[in-house]
């Protein structure tokens, strides 16, 4: 796959997240609920038999803290064909977690929206709401990992990235279950992962070298890999 099929898509679907979760963080910005965002807290709150709170709860905890690092970490691993490139796959994961979370923040700080009434929580959270924070870094963990497996199993990966795509999925609708997000802080934190994974992607298949994409030993041939010249030797 050449540079320009993947920075392409990359750099369309970067512009297309990032614009409509800019439209959403204006929308939000007023501090009201939205339409569905009621309705979401009102069907939650009505519907949370002690076990379905204690698994979303655990659910929700993997959404944070050293978890998304530690898949960050494994799709470097799995990304990189040598130890070189692994290294360097791992750093890459990692930063752009990190980053992704250092400006989920500063987009968290600006909006400053309010979190749901306290009387409908039933899990621990601080700070603004707008986007949820548990969304974003499993969305980013996420996508980095199936990233990494579409590199390591291209063919066979399928089951795999469907499992992390719906852990990621699940993360976010736990902080509505729990009642410590709206619904659109949770769209505004797929929607900022989206958007900023598009532009990692689009950053990697512009500056990236091409050597990157080879192993250590490519460009090293055997010593003769194919019939002597000289038919007398």
């Amino acid at each position: 796959m050449s540079r320009r099929d993947v920075s392409g898509p990359a750099g369309w679907t970067a512009l297309g997240a990032g614009t409509a979760f800019a439209i959403l963080a204006a929308a939000v910005h007023a501090d009201a609920p939205r339409w569905p965002d009621d309705r979401f807290l009102s069907w939650s709150v009505a519907h949370r038999p002690h076990l379905a709170v204690t698994v979303a709860r655990g659910v929700t905890a993997t959404g944070t803290g050293a978890v998304p690092y530690v898949l960050a970490v494994l799709a470097g691993l799995l990304a990189g064909r040598s130890p070189k490139q692994r290294a360097l796959t791992t750093v890459l994961c990692l930063a752009c977690l990190a980053m992704g979370q250092t400006l989920r923040f500063e987009a968290m700080q600006l909006v400053h929206r309010s979190r749901p009434p306290t009387t409908d929580w039933a899990a621990h959270a601080t700070r603004w709401a707008f986007p949820s924070g548990h969304t974003t870094t499993s969305a980013l963990a996420a996508g980095v990992l199936i990233a990494a497996v579409s590199l390591w199993a291209p063919r066979g990966g399928t089951p795999l990235r469907i499992v992390i795509g719906c852990w990621a999925l699940l993360v976010g609708l736990t902080r509505i279950y729990l009642g410590v997000h709206w619904f659109t802080d949770v769209l505004g934190g797929w929607l900022f992962a989206v958007g900023w994974l598009g532009a990692c992607l689009w950053a990697l298949a512009r500056w990236l070298p091409d050597s990157f994409r080879q192993s250590d030993t490519v460009g090293q041939r055997p010593a003769e890999d194919h019939a002597p010249q000289n038919p007398h030797r």
